[in-house]
């Protein structure tokens, strides 16, 4: 499965500034912190502060993780919280720092790597670290300068609280801040930081990091620390008695499936599924060259960087098993028996089309399974495929079209209109026992009428440029609520237009 390496692009440097160093603030956010991360060590990090941007301004914020933080309600809006959370000061009890971490990059070992523009600020007593992506320069930045552009801060703050509200495993957004401070990409932009918000931000990389470097003592630490933080279970795990390093990597392989039955449901293509960008949680992490599908193109490639096609949407199931077994390598020093550390991965293989197959049951509106479901759902894929559906308009059509017992407005979509005819008969079959209004209810609340397309997030983005946040807050409205129906924002949910396909995400997105 080995690819052609492609490391990221090259970051020019940013122009010197006269700026004060990043200083502690004394104002209350009501936050309280954990040791977390930081009680490893500094074996897995470097301790550092984030680089003052100037004249920061608030771009968006989510109100919804503001409240999930506890953070004081005249504080989230303040002064203060603009200038510490776009870098320019520190807040009190957090110690900053970028850990370090190794992976595979499109197949290929890419040895050491780290958050190369992400600052840990910590963890709070409630569990949650909070992390400031495009805070400047860190160790790991490999002569980058550690920035972020509003275009990708934009997009990953979108799409966090985008995938939050369909329910799919994500880290989460609190804000983003931008700042006239230029930062040079394919051209000059301007810079933001993005202040992101997870359980955990420890991704299958920082194993990998210690395993390849035979530092079996940090490997060890770091898989303790994982299991009694957030996999307990797995020391009196009982299809592994006494090994609970393979059952840790049962659990991660798991939740990397269900989160991969997510993705392909709703048609979410990643874009980069490198080792070091999959959360050890099983959460959607970095956002860059992501997409929603628009029309059902199973080998889509969402990343103009890809030339490979490696991470196409149709591959992402298998490359997540990929990246599973490298994580499953890096923890074989514990584990200590290549057969055990296979037995913990097998489990993928049954979760991942189960769980799958159960979204799919729900977007056709079926509450019991069939032994003919298979052969159903693969049918309709192909019919979508060979006449390149629009995916989220066609499922909320037909979400609708249950309800109403009227099908033209599906019909409307297919050129092969015969094949869908006979494929409708076949469904209508499978549903004939199952209240219409039921079958509705359920998919209706599984079909999203708005997702984050690549257009919506342009034009947002176009906006934003020229100082106008409207279009970013009715857009960050609409993914926070996606299976409503929002009356007089049809625009939003129709379909993209032809300028769309000319839209050229890539890593440096």
């Amino acid at each position: 499965m080995a690819l052609s390496a492609m490391g990221p692009p090259h970051c020019g440097t940013m122009e010197p500034m006269n700026l004060i160093a990043a200083r502690e603030t004394a104002a209350d956010s009501g936050l309280t912190w954990n040791p977390g991360f930081a009680a490893l060590g500094p074996d897995f990090y470097s301790a550092l502060r984030p680089t003052p941007l100037p004249n920061p301004y608030w771009i968006g914020r989510s109100s919804d993780v503001a409240d999930l933080l506890g953070l004081d309600p005249h504080w989230r809006s303040s002064d203060e919280a603009l200038q510490a959370l776009s870098g320019n000061t520190v807040l009190p009890g957090t110690s900053p720092l970028a850990s370090v971490y190794s992976g595979h990059q499109f197949g290929m070992w890419a040895g050491q790597l780290g958050d190369g523009r992400a600052i840990l600020l910590g963890e709070t007593t409630d569990g949650l670290e909070i992390q400031l992506k495009g805070a400047g320069p860190t160790p790991y930045s490999r002569r980058g300068d550690g920035r972020a552009v509003l275009r990708s801060s934009l997009r990953e703050f979108l799409c966090s609280e985008a995938m939050h509200g369909l329910g799919i495993p994500t880290s989460r957004a609190l804000c983003v801040t931008g700042s006239p401070a230029p930062v040079y990409r394919e051209t000059q932009e301007t810079a933001a930081v993005v202040t992101r918000v997870a359980r955990s931000f420890i991704r299958f990389g920082h194993f990998e990091h210690f395993s390849a470097r035979d530092a079996a003592p940090q490997l060890q630490a770091l898989a303790d620390y994982v299991i009694d933080r957030d996999y307990p279970e797995c020391r009196s795990h009982s299809a592994f008695p006494g090994q609970p390093y393979a059952a840790l990597l049962q659990a991660v392989s798991e939740r990397t499936a269900t989160l991969m039955a997510h993705w392909q449901a709703v048609g979410f293509c990643h874009g980069v599924m490198n080792t070091d960008n999959m959360s050890i949680l099983g959460l959607t992490l970095d956002y860059g060259p992501f997409q929603f599908l628009d029309a059902f193109v199973p080998g889509h490639v969402c990343n103009h960087s890809d030339t490979q096609g490696r991470y196409a949407y149709h591959r992402q199931p298998n490359i997540a098993y990929w990246n599973l077994f490298c994580l499953g390598q890096a923890l074989l020093p514990l584990i200590g028996d290549q057969d055990l550390a296979m037995a913990a991965l097998a489990p993928y293989k049954t979760r991942f089309p189960a769980e799958f197959m159960a979204r799919m049951r729900a977007k056709l509106g079926l509450s019991d399974a069939r032994s003919s479901d298979g052969e159903l759902i693969d049918g309709l894929l192909a019919l979508l495929a060979q006449d390149r559906v629009d995916y989220t308009i066609f499922w909320r059509r037909l979400s609708h079209a249950v309800a109403r017992n009227d099908f033209s407005a599906v019909r409307d979509l297919f050129l092969h209109t015969a094949e869908w005819e006979r494929w409708l008969l076949t469904y209508s079959e499978r549903i004939a026992h199952t209240p219409h209004a039921l079958a509705a209810d359920l998919m209706l609340k599984t079909n999203p009428k708005f997702v984050l397309r690549n257009h919506l997030s342009e034009i947002a983005i176009q906006a934003a440029k020229l100082g106008d946040f409207s279009a970013l807050q009715t857009l960050q409205g609409l993914l926070e609520r996606p299976f409503d129906e929002h009356p007089g924002h049809e625009a939003q949910a129709d379909f993209p237009p032809d300028w769309a396909s000319s839209i050229e995400i890539s890593c440096s997105s």
